[in-house]
């Protein structure tokens, strides 16, 4: 094995050898062949020599996932074993278990299910812990290890150790891998007499025909519908060519949507809407937050751009980069960004600015540049699209944040759940067992900081450093803080028990019934119900 791995490498070397010699010392050619020479050195080293054994494949992956994270977050190097989950997330079908799994506190949980796909079928639920897969440990397993393991060919068997809450301790679940198809479209209805709403959760293939199926079935069973929301909250995006065709549904044929630019000129290209549209007078609100992204921001962009709709929520993430897959040849591929993309007006949707953990920051309109909509309206790039009625986001109360973190929520619904059992109708439910909330609460270990903590804290290092004494004054304002933290629980019921009941009826009918209850209490959905039924408040937002 050692002597064919070093005629692999002499191969390489002499190869690489001949491009360097054979090119000018101040080439860029001459650069990229030295220094894949070097690398290629270093791994040969590290393989022969290196006092542990190594796993030649996962060392590879170590160094490109390296290369790769010094550029953009969406440059991405997928193995072999990690190519179902980029199937998952393009095309919306991979071939596994249908189940998402979540590590919480050194546990790995199903938090989800998907409708109808082996895990489901099986007797898998969320809530349940899995211990051991294929009769393996997974405790020292990390999140990622855990989609290779369980996605596989299609037929063959995955024998899963769990353990649930309140019901056994452990129990073997033998599950047949098949295709899982997820739902882009989990949700469509009517809010009112006249309001249509769709929920699109992902721009995977067929999309635009799903949106189109559903605005059609919406209009022909309901004669009165003469508006509609189009739901894109925390819909990451997706299938350029999906966006454009959902553009398309609803403005004029030949229309600019997009522009995308690069370094090689060549494969700069606009894209046109190609059809005929459904529907160009039935008045649009669209719902984007601050997980918005990619495709999301392409149409909500473009439904903005052109004054075709109204823009309700957060300002979107501000993805406005453009990936190609490449095969790389044994099953392995490369995303990589190849461009960027521009809406009509002339902006790109890009953020410049980033945190430390890589996401956008939100920058002021004065380091922002200024572009004009259809009907003169000034808009701003720089990242994201701000939308036409800007609400706040509940997931930044800094209670709700930590209940997400922390996961507190779906841990309540697990005990809560064994002990109601399955819900009848998503319709006639309502949680109202607020006391069994406060008391799970209190049995649990949860804190969480706010804002004034955390200002409080560093002022008092600060005055630690300058040797001034705040003590007495820091008391105060901590006993302040303390009273505001004990009344945030019920301050903020509404939007608790509106995340409990999501999180209870999911469990019995899936995203499309999470989706329908959370929109009897949701804020955005009934602004916009307001705008679309007053027609002068809805062109007041876009004159």
């Amino acid at each position: 094995m050692r002597r064919k791995t070093k005629i692999i490498f002499s191969v390489l070397t002499m190869s690489l050898l001949f491009v360097a010699a054979n090119a000018p010392v101040n080439n860029k050619y001459f650069e990229i062949a030295k220094n894949l020479e070097l690398f290629t050195s270093v791994y040969k080293e590290l393989n022969t020599n290196y006092v542990d054994e190594l796993d030649p494949g996962e060392l590879m992956k170590l160094g490109v996932d390296a290369m790769l994270n010094s550029l953009d977050p969406y440059t991405v190097y997928y193995s072999e074993q990690q190519v179902e989950g980029y199937r998952m997330q393009s095309q919306g079908k991979f071939t596994g278990i249908g189940a998402k799994i979540q590590k919480i506190e050194n546990d790995f949980m199903i938090l989800a299910v998907n409708e109808d796909a082996p895990a489901q079928k099986g007797g898998l639920r969320p809530g349940d812990q899995i211990i051991q897969i294929d009769g393996n440990d997974i405790t020292d397993k990390k999140q990622e290890d855990l989609a290779a393991i369980l996605n596989g060919a299609e037929g063959t068997q995955v024998k899963l150790q769990v353990t649930r809450k309140g019901s056994f301790k452990n129990k073997e679940f033998l599950i047949k891998r098949s295709e899982v198809t997820i739902s882009n479209v989990p949700y469509h209805g009517m809010l009112n007499d006249n309001v249509g709403y769709i929920n699109l959760t992902t721009f995977t293939a067929n999309a635009s025909k799903n949106i189109a199926n559903a605005y059609n079935e919406l209009k022909d069973d309901n004669t009165n519908m003469n508006a509609l929301v189009l739901d894109l909250r925390s819909n990451g995006g997706g299938l350029l060519r999906e966006a454009i065709a959902i553009c398309n549904l609803f403005v004029p044929q030949n229309e600019l949507v997009v522009s995308t630019k690069g370094k090689v000129k060549d494969r700069d290209k606009n894209y046109y809407t190609k059809k005929a549209p459904l529907d160009l007078n039935v008045p649009i609100a669209v719902l984007i937050n601050d997980h918005s992204a990619s495709a999301s921001e392409i149409v909500s962009g473009v439904i903005q751009d052109l004054d075709r709709g109204v823009l309700i929520g957060q300002r979107s993430y501000g993805k406005g980069l453009v990936q190609n897959t490449m095969d790389l040849g044994y099953n392995s591929k490369i995303k990589l960004t190849t461009s960027k993309y521009f809406i009509p007006s002339g902006r790109c949707i890009q953020g410049v600015e980033y945190d430390e953990n890589g996401n956008p920051v939100d920058i002021p309109e004065s380091k922002r540049a200024a572009f004009k909509t259809k009907n003169g309206r000034t808009v701003y790039d720089g990242g994201g699209v701000k939308p036409d009625l800007l609400l706040p986001n509940p997931n930044k109360i800094p209670l709700i944040k930590a209940f997400n973190e922390q996961f507190i929520i779906f841990k309540f619904v697990n005990e809560y759940i064994d002990k109601v059992g399955t819900i009848e109708n998503v319709e006639d439910f309502h949680f109202s067992d607020w006391a069994a909330f406060t008391s799970f609460l209190k049995s649990t270990e949860f804190n969480f900081k706010t804002d004034s903590e955390t200002a409080l804290e560093k002022l008092i290092d600060n005055t630690k450093e300058e040797n001034i004494d705040v003590s007495q004054l820091s008391k105060q304002i901590q006993s302040q803080i303390t009273s505001k933290k004990e009344s945030a629980l019920n301050e903020h019921k509404e939007i608790i028990v509106d995340k409990i009941e999501k999180e209870i009826v999911s469990r019995s009918y899936y995203q499309a019934g999470k989706v329908k209850i959370g929109l009897r209490n949701d804020a955005e959905i009934k602004e916009a119900i307001s705008i679309l039924n007053d027609k002068n408040k809805y062109q007041s937002f876009l004159k």
